[in-house]
């Protein structure tokens, strides 16, 4: 909460408060009395709350000090135990002093009983007025401790959590560079143009990469620039054998997903379908809305590989990676699916909250 709120909030009941307990005065007044001097209980219950409130706006102001010791109720409550002394001496001579002053200018006489009876009893009064307010002001401090602390704690939660994702994110990067390279040093022995150019696209991607910096989420905007630049560079391995048709909904350009989210989709085809196959494998990238998801999907002509730790479990570093990353974000809401097609071929795909 707040500290103007806060201090609201305690003021308006403070004063709700003592509005109450000059109510409850005109009231006794009136009906003991029967006289039409309504300033006298007014007076009275409004002197007591001017000094009440000088008293611990000091008291507040001097007790910042130890509010460390709110851990240790005991010591708390010791400190704050040695203000009253300072209530008894001061209190009574003040506000009735401030009666006795009003009552002067008045041309009328204050009366009460005697000094030492008197200060006996306000003594008293004054020992549970303070209790009171001390012990409503440490349930109040308790309580703000422990707010502050779930805060703190949950800050320090969402920070670790943001050094995760950075750093799972920051590990796709070498991986998918890794692979990349590996391509462009087979093409060499092969066809030093083709692999020239196929560096340059790579070139693109890095830029691209390098761009969102250290960005969590990114836009399907960057996401298509990476997995296109991607695609290129490995339909020039793979020419002749490789088709890919982008199927995205352009309204959907600016949703954010987690940073590499798409190439480790197209990465696992080409790894598991691909590479092991001569004939032609079709792709097909699409990007779509339903309901309140995103949904994106990579399709192939392939077949699932149910062997243990392979394409069919979804288990490569780049799924694994991009698994624990939708799980940080976005926990259950988020999903990514590794499945046979109806009618032939591989489906992956990745569902999760649609910004509005």
């Amino acid at each position: 909460m707040p500290n103007l709120r806060r201090n609201f909030i305690f003021i308006l009941a403070w004063t709700l408060f003592w509005t109450l307990m000059v109510l409850v005065a005109i009231q006794d007044f009136q009906r003991n009395e029967h006289s039409p001097d309504l300033w006298k209980p007014i007076l009275w219950e409004g002197s007591s709350a001017l000094v009440a409130t000088l008293m611990v706006l000091l008291q507040l102001r001097f007790s910042r000090s130890h509010e460390h010791l709110l851990g240790s109720p005991l010591r708390w409550f010791a400190r704050e135990a040695l203000w009253l002394p300072l209530w008894w001496l001061v209190f009574t001579p003040l506000a009735f002093g401030i009666r006795h002053a009003v009552y002067a200018l008045a041309g009328d006489t204050y009366r009460h009983d005697p000094w030492p009876q008197l200060f006996l009893y306000e003594s008293m009064k004054i020992s549970i007025f303070v209790g009171l307010f001390t012990a409503v002001r440490f349930g109040i401090k308790s309580y703000q401790a422990l707010v502050e602390a779930q805060l703190r704690a949950q800050q320090a939660i969402a920070l670790q959590q943001q050094a995760q994702l950075q750093r799972l994110a920051q590990q796709m990067q070498p991986h998918f560079l890794f692979n990349s390279l590996n391509t462009i040093s087979s093409l060499m022995h092969v066809d030093v143009e083709k692999a020239d150019a196929t560096l340059m696209q790579l070139a693109g991607v890095l830029r691209t990469t390098l761009s969102l910096g250290e960005a969590i989420e990114a836009p399907l905007q960057a996401e298509l620039d990476i997995a296109r630049g991607y695609a290129g560079v490995m339909a020039e391995r793979f020419a002749g054998r490789v088709e890919i048709a982008w199927r995205i909904d352009e309204a959907l350009l600016a949703q954010p997903l987690p940073v590499m989210s798409l190439q480790p989709l197209l990465e696992n085809v080409f790894r598991h379908t691909v590479e092991k196959r001569r004939g032609m494998t079709h792709i097909e990238v699409s990007a779509q809305r339903e309901s309140d998801k995103l949904v994106l999907r990579v399709d192939d002509d392939g077949h699932l590989d149910d062997s243990p730790g392979d394409a069919g479990k979804g288990c490569g570093i780049g799924l694994s990676n991009l698994r624990a990353r939708l799980a940080a974000l976005h926990g259950p809401r988020a999903s990514l699916s590794l499945a046979a097609r109806d009618g032939g071929g591989v489906r992956a795909e990745l569902r999760l909250p649609c910004a509005s």
